[in-house]
């Protein structure tokens, strides 16, 4: 009787240990609410970022509901382990969940997010395992802890299952799945406790819209930023880079910021932070004399420090258990570490004008970084700084610019949740061009940027397409660190490269615009084509009226759209890649017209393209209007006042603000901006007229709109 009733309490301490618990939400901010389970750890990614939610902006979005579904969301303690649980409805698609170069739908996959180098497979180590997703219901979720994070994105099946699937016989039934289906994202936390956001939207991309309005607004970037960018080899010294610039401009390629690799260092692999004195006699003088020619200079570093190192005695007490390669680890979240670098980065670089930072090896491999079980002063293991690393040397070189009242704009190798704010582009080792683009994609929903950055290719061809691409992305970079490579390396097709080059120049009050939308409205300058209105949420409504057989639109919107993109409100891009003369595109419901002359293309169809190799295909949506300034060869400086060419397409009205202020400081943070209203309405005769109030401000530097309609000229 003894050993029953013993057996019984044994069941009942069994079920209440694992039963779980529906979390509690509590409203942060409009369309923003937070759960917390266990006790939670001091270092996260957010508070890393030190984010500071844009509270104005998130209510500028509207009111956006509580999804009822979520509410039956659980939580509990268990193994020493949070385990979370959210239910998952037929058919909804999950998107997010990491930096992803292979898929843009995540639902029936399984991940465990940890920083790391991509190493071609969609397993969750990556260079940004932001653990957050957004479903196409108009819901995100992100889990907020410094941990490596296993996602079981629709996989698991509990017996308790609300919507369970269906038992199969695989003898008899021919449609027997190995996958059952499953009715819920389940995650582990291997932490004492966690934080849980959920952002409500009415689509996916308000979604998102709040998600980098919550972390502080997207990036501006300097003006220079959005330029055209060339990394020179490593060894390279200064007279070789001032040559290296002059030989773009002789030869008519922009050039708006040079990056100087590893050889710039007395001493690198492990750092010593300081100018080599043989290749660079005088930097001061070197990076001024890039500044006369209105071109910034970026400095290659990795955070490990030699003992060549000026720093080097003084931080060695504030270290990491592990070396890498042969450098020590400082703890990035001391203050003294940060005071540490501060100083000799200011003398060094801020201080004679350096503009930003290349941060490198801060992602992986297992082999090269810490183990798990390394330890640091701050008390933080191996795995936890791991997650943290990159985001922390983001975040801290950005308060010294931000203090010079600069902004900056630089590569990194590693990022995580809370990064929108952070003035830094993810780039990586890997170099498969049609994942790249699909990182661009994916770049979308976790508030990170991306670069397919170009470095080399096999034919002109290739070259060609990879330069194309990187003109339509958030970094324009050729990184010829290896082996000196130029725009015009094939001649074949160095006039195409140079004008898809001189089309970005002229593409940038489109592309500042859109990086203003991303700081103030939250909406990512790079969209994947699930977050486009008209492409996923209409198309889905209507489905059940066709079948796929008859509709190839239909069937084209429910596969993994990863090889096109939207840039701003109204550019889709359609890349080619080596090897092709031909491609389909997706375009979303409403009319589209090509960029180059104006003519319709199609209307929520699946068309496709013969384009040629001179120029990337470019559609524009109805009403899309496309301001662009003249080709130069350099961005232009604060106090250039630039004409308007500002084109119109389609057969719709339309009305955009323009942004402008400075491009250089942060001063538009108190107001120094401006912006112009160029309108197109209908006269009384039905012709389409354009009109432009530009601001008298001295934010504002554009001094002239001259009209190009562009699909009533190609009529």
């Amino acid at each position: 009787m003894r050993y029953c009733f013993f057996l019984s309490l044994i069941f009942v301490s069994y079920s209440l240990s694992a039963q779980e618990n529906p979390l509690s939400w509590k409203k942060e901010a409009p369309g923003i609410w937070k759960a917390v389970v266990g006790v939670p750890e001091n270092v996260t990614p957010l508070s890393v970022a030190d984010i500071q939610p844009k509270i104005q902006a998130l209510s500028k979005l509207g009111h956006a509901a509580f999804p009822g579904n979520l509410r039956q969301s659980a939580g509990e303690l268990f193994d020493k382990k949070v385990l979370l649980r959210f239910p998952l409805e037929r058919e909804e698609q999950l998107f997010g969940l990491g930096l992803n170069f292979k898929s843009v739908q995540q639902r029936g996959t399984i991940k465990e997010l940890q920083v790391d180098h991509y190493g071609g497979s969609d397993n969750g180590r990556t260079h940004a395992p932001v653990a957050f997703y957004v479903s196409n219901r108009g819901y995100g979720v992100l889990v907020n802890a410094a941990r490596r994070i296993k996602v079981y994105a629709g996989i698991a099946v509990r017996k308790d299952s609300k919507d369970p699937p269906s038992e199969m016989n695989r003898n008899t039934q021919p449609d027997w799945d190995p996958q059952p289906y499953s009715d819920a994202v389940e995650i582990t936390v291997p932490a004492a406790g966690t934080e849980v956001y959920l952002f409500a939207g009415n689509n996916a991309l308000e979604v998102v819209q709040r998600y980098n309005l919550f972390c502080g607004g997207g990036v501006l970037p300097p003006k220079w930023g959005l330029g055209f960018t060339q990394r020179t080899p490593t060894l390279f010294s200064d007279q070789q880079i001032v040559d290296e610039a002059n030989d773009f401009e002789q030869n008519g390629y922009p050039l708006s910021f040079i990056g100087l690799e590893p050889g710039w260092q007395s001493y690198s692999y492990p750092n010593s932070f300081v100018w080599d004195r043989g290749r660079f006699p005088e930097p001061g003088k070197f990076v001024k004399k890039l500044l006369d020619k209105n071109i910034r200079t970026n400095l290659w570093i990795n955070p490990y420090v030699s003992s060549h190192s000026p720093i080097y005695k003084d931080i060695l007490p504030y270290t990491g258990t592990h070396t890498v390669w042969a450098g020590i680890v400082p703890d990035l979240t001391l203050p003294v570490v940060q005071a540490l670098y501060k100083n000799l980065f200011q003398q060094q670089h801020l201080g004679i004008g350096v503009a930003g930072y290349k941060i490198d090896e801060t992602d992986g491999y297992d082999v090269w970084l810490w183990p798990d079980g390394a330890k640091f002063p701050s008390g933080l293991g191996g795995e936890q700084m791991r997650q943290i690393y990159g985001l922390q040397f983001q975040k801290m070189t950005e308060r010294w610019f931000r203090e010079k009242n600069q902004r900056t704009y630089g590569l990194t190798r590693a990022s995580n949740s809370g990064a929108s704010s952070l003035p830094y582009v993810i780039y990586n080792d890997y170099y498969n061009h049609r994942d790249f683009i699909t990182a661009l994609c994916n770049s979308s929903f976790i508030g990170i940027l991306w670069t397919p950055e170009a470095r080399s290719s096999r034919t002109s061809e290739e070259w060609l397409r990879r330069m194309q691409t990187v003109c339509f992305s958030p970094m324009a970079m050729l990184n010829a660190w290896a082996d000196g490579t130029k725009p015009w390396t094939f001649p074949e097709v160095a006039e195409e490269v140079k004008e898809v080059m001189l089309l970005r120049m002229q593409l940038l009050p489109y592309l500042y615009n859109t990086f203003a939308q991303y700081h103030f409205e939250g909406k990512p300058p790079v969209r994947a084509m699930n977050l486009e209105e008209g492409f996923f949420y209409k198309a889905e409504a209507r489905r059940g009226n066709l079948s796929s057989s008859d509709n190839p639109y239909e069937m084209a919107i429910q596969q993994d759209i990863r090889d096109q993109y939207m840039l701003g409100d109204y550019i889709l891009v359609a890349p080619l890649f080596a090897g092709e003369t031909t491609r389909k595109v997706v375009l979303p419901e409403g009319n589209w017209y090509d960029f180059y002359t104006g003519q319709l293309v199609g209307n929520g169809s699946v068309i496709e393209i013969s384009p040629g190799l001179s120029k990337i295909p470019l559609f524009v949506k109805d009403g899309g209007i496309i301001p662009m300034i003249p080709a130069l060869l350099h961005t232009p400086q604060k106090n250039d006042l630039l004409p308007l060419t500002v084109r119109h397409y389609g057969a719709a009205e339309n009305s955009v603000q323009l942004y402008d202020d400075d491009g250089e400081t942060f001063n538009y943070e108190k107001g120094d901006c401006a912006r112009a209203t160029l309108s197109v309405k209908k006269d009384k005769n039905g012709v389409l007229k354009g009109t432009s109030v530009l601001p008298k401000s001295k934010f504002f530097h554009y001094n002239k709109v001259d009209w190009v309609f562009m699909t009533r000229q190609a009529l």
